[in-house]
């Protein structure tokens, strides 16, 4: 008998075209483990299909760690290094060296997130079986990379089903107050301690550039603008003037400090730590180009009906308040709003106003952010850039 899990009939269908999650109604038997264990995993014939780290307490029971008979823990080493060497091909330029060095399932390692921020990386960890094995990723990645500190910032709520408590922590080295990064040569100052996310929002660095490319000359406004990225990229190629509105203040402080490390005048732009959805709704808007990247309104599928009135409110009063021939960026990160949703919700705001828009360019994924051709469910970020007639 073999001592791993075995599917239940016409279950193994997903796992032999390569997807990672293994919930728990497609397994027929398990021998006794520990949360985090690996295991082999069989089809109901007995086929070896992979091996997988294991959960009793969530849905998704197992993640797949690789889908041959390779020893698993060498398979994910192998997967570490096989995306350091992607990201080294893909920023050797230079120009940009703060990136997303593993992104989960894209790079065939369920349950693990790093960004690299220069020479300080930040790991995400949101399955039990990856926790455990922290000390051997580490080992990899202090022995492929010249890193200065290893920052876990393990604080997302995916941990509480997999039975983990949030953890922030070095695990390498020591970490620094402040860390300045480069981004298609823009200077960015980044507290990570005492950021969202891990820093910065990486996933967006290609819509940065975009909206640098249609800046020129604008009056922008930049809503949740956070540390202001979209705001920078718009000063520095030729924004008339850029208004940044965030409710954090330590946030807004942070835009002005990126204005002066790209030795950028900050009297004449404004920083304002505001509520977005007031100043949405209290200010005449009279901005040709307005940038709308708030938070995620849907962190789970009971919240679609709230985000999308959320969404439609706050497109709706843009719309309706921006002068004629200006730009609009509306994004979504809720994951479990899709793509055509999110399209529906902003032709509705566009119907309900009466204004006539069309859809420049969607979302440019960041090339360091990759999405498994066999898991796309990590595929969350929406955005459109408009015209507004």
């Amino acid at each position: 008998m073999n001592q791993g899990i075995t599917l239940l009939r016409g279950k193994d269908r997903p796992i032999r075209e390569k997807h990672h999650w293994v919930f728990s109604g497609a397994i027929a038997s398990a021998p006794t483990y520990q949360n985090g264990d690996i295991l082999p995993v069989y089809s109901n014939n007995g086929e070896l299909l992979g091996h997988a780290m294991m959960n009793k307490d969530t849905s998704i029971a197992a993640r797949m760690i690789n889908f041959d008979s390779a020893d698993p823990v060498a398979s994910i080493k192998l997967n570490i290094k096989r995306a350091i060497k992607y990201r080294n091909e893909l920023f050797r330029d230079g120009t940009t060296n703060a990136y997303r060095l593993i992104n989960g399932e894209g790079d065939n390692l369920s349950g693990l997130v790093v960004d690299k921020y220069n020479k300080v990386l930040v790991i995400q960890i949101v399955s039990t079986g990856m926790s455990k094995l922290l000390d051997e990723i580490v080992g990899v990645l202090t022995n492929e990379l010249d890193v200065e500190c290893i920052y876990e910032k393990s604080t997302l709520g995916a941990r509480k089903k997999e039975g983990l408590e949030s953890i922030e922590r070095v695990l390498f080295g020591k970490l620094p107050d402040t860390v300045e990064i480069l981004e298609h040569g823009v200077k960015f100052i980044v507290d990570i301690k005492n950021s969202q996310k891990t820093g910065l929002f990486l996933d967006q660095r290609e819509m940065r550039k975009l909206v640098g490319e249609y800046a020129k000359d604008r009056k922008v406004l930049n809503c949740f603008s956070y540390t202001g990225g979209f705001s920078l990229y718009a000063a520095l190629n030729g924004a008339k003037k850029v208004v940044s509105v965030d409710i954090a203040q330590d946030a807004v402080n942070l835009s002005k400090d990126n204005f002066v490390a790209n030795n950028l005048p900050t009297d004449n732009h404004e920083f304002l730590a505001v509520d977005a959805f007031d100043y949405l709704h209290n200010q005449p808007l009279d901005f040709d180009f307005i940038i709308l990247d708030p938070p995620a309104f849907a962190k789970k599928r009971e919240d679609i009906p709230n985000a999308r009135r959320g969404y439609l409110a706050i497109n709706k009063t843009a719309l309706k308040k921006m002068p004629s021939n200006s730009f609009l960026l509306t994004c979504s990160c809720s994951y479990h709003m899709d793509q055509q949703m999110f399209e529906d919700i902003i032709k509705q705001a566009a119907l309900d106003v009466g204004r006539k828009v069309r859809i420049i360019a969607k979302h440019r994924l960041s090339s360091d952010h990759p999405l498994n051709i066999f898991h796309n469910e990590m595929d969350y970020l929406k955005s459109l850039l408009l015209y507004v007639d």
